[in-house]
């Protein structure tokens, strides 16, 4: 006889559900794969996750377009539905629950109360500061006591789309809305940044599931992203690179060149300065990306793509790699003309580098990128 705690094992449900370990485990593997692990981490993974409680992760949305979620639910390994069905609990999310009003709002509450400092919770969109909250507000709260309150009891913070990690577009220049990221709010609290207007699905899933399967922030780099999808410039891995080692760029849209897959670079690419899997994960279950589809890069896993002037303006390359080569990070960094800061996004004031101040002093916060505890 189960009890209620075996009910919620996930091995326990993807078995109510009709599926075998063998399933669970291809499952598991194309996950790994999607995440550039080794196909042993997949049945790894599965036996890890069979035994493990499925976790409370509530989903917050702010200052944001929803393309973030709409992006999520389009991941296909693990697609949205195995991930919310069979793996984790989403008790909160208002565009995916069926409640609405005051019983949404009384269903977070109970989910953070039940769940205190085991959920994992996750952030979409920017948070607005101005007008004293009122720029963004539910159920009568602003955007900022909101997220105050359901960071306390997080195990973790995912922040979901270059809004809710680096500000995004509500943050350029002039910033209204005096919109802040996330980790300008939030103190003493682990945070993983998953950027991209908006993110690879795949991207987001791949990293929900490797904190849900090890109870553990991914390596993350001083962005606070995911080594393993933020590892490598678009640049570095784009199949085109070896027609900017040769020299042979497209000088337009309809050019030759850009009919025969040359570089984009002097088109305005920002792939050399991107730190992003768009390259390998790809879009659409690996159907394409922006570059293989014929758009330059716009460099929006970034922090400022928004303000660093044309999308179609080259940048520098003095100093970047050659083929096989990783592009040295300061180089192109300056060559993007970003400063970045050693420590992680998350630490106080040199969370994001500006050339602009804002009329309203910044929040004050910090961000730990301690270990979080495990799951459940």
């Amino acid at each position: 006889m189960w009890s209620d705690s075996d009910e919620q094992l996930v091995g326990n449900v993807l078995l109510r559900h009709g599926i075998s370990r063998r399933g669970f485990i291809k499952f598991c593997t194309a996950t790994a794969s999607s995440m550039a692990l080794p196909a042993s981490m997949g049945v790894a993974m599965a036996e890890q996750l069979r035994n493990l409680p499925r976790p409370s992760v509530l989903y917050l949305s702010f200052q944001e377009c929803t393309g973030c979620l709409e992006s999520f639910t389009r991941s296909f390994a693990p697609t949205i539905e195995q991930l919310i069905f069979d793996v984790i609990s989403l008790d909160y999310d208002e565009t995916l629950m069926a409640a609405a009003g005051a019983a949404a709002e009384a269903t977070l509450a109970q989910a953070m109360h039940d769940h205190f400092g085991k959920y994992l919770l996750i952030v979409d969109g920017s948070i607005p500061t101005g007008a004293g909250g009122g720029c963004c507000t539910i159920g009568g709260r602003s955007a900022v006591d909101t997220l105050r309150q359901a960071a306390e009891g997080a195990a973790a913070i995912v922040c979901v789309g270059t809004c809710a990690s680096y500000g995004g577009i509500p943050f350029a220049d002039p910033n209204p809305t005096e919109a802040w990221p996330v980790s300008s709010i939030v103190a003493g609290r682990p945070i993983i940044n998953v950027p991209g207007c908006p993110p690879i699905g795949e991207v987001i899933t791949g990293t929900l599931l490797q904190f849900v399967s090890t109870g553990r922030a991914p390596d993350l780099d001083e962005q606070l992203r995911p080594k393993v999808f933020f590892g490598n410039t678009i640049h570095d891995r784009c199949y085109r690179r070896p027609f900017y080692d040769e020299g042979k760029f497209a000088k337009s849209f309809d050019d030759e060149g850009a009919r025969s897959g040359w570089c984009l670079f002097e088109l305005g690419c920002k792939g050399p300065t991107t730190y992003n899997a768009c390259a390998t994960v790809k879009w659409n279950g690996g159907t394409s990306f922006p570059i293989e589809s014929g758009h330059g890069c716009i460099g929006c896993a970034e922090p400022g793509f928004w303000d660093k002037g044309s999308f179609y303006a080259p940048e520098s390359s003095a100093m970047w790699g050659k083929a096989g080569e990783s592009s040295p990070r300061q180089a192109l960094e300056v060559a993007a003309g970003a400063v970045v800061g050693g420590a992680a996004l998350g630490a106080g004031s040199a969370v994001l580098s500006r050339s602009r101040q804002t009329s309203r002093e910044k929040p004050e916060a910090e961000a730990s990128n301690d270990d979080p505890p495990r799951p459940g």
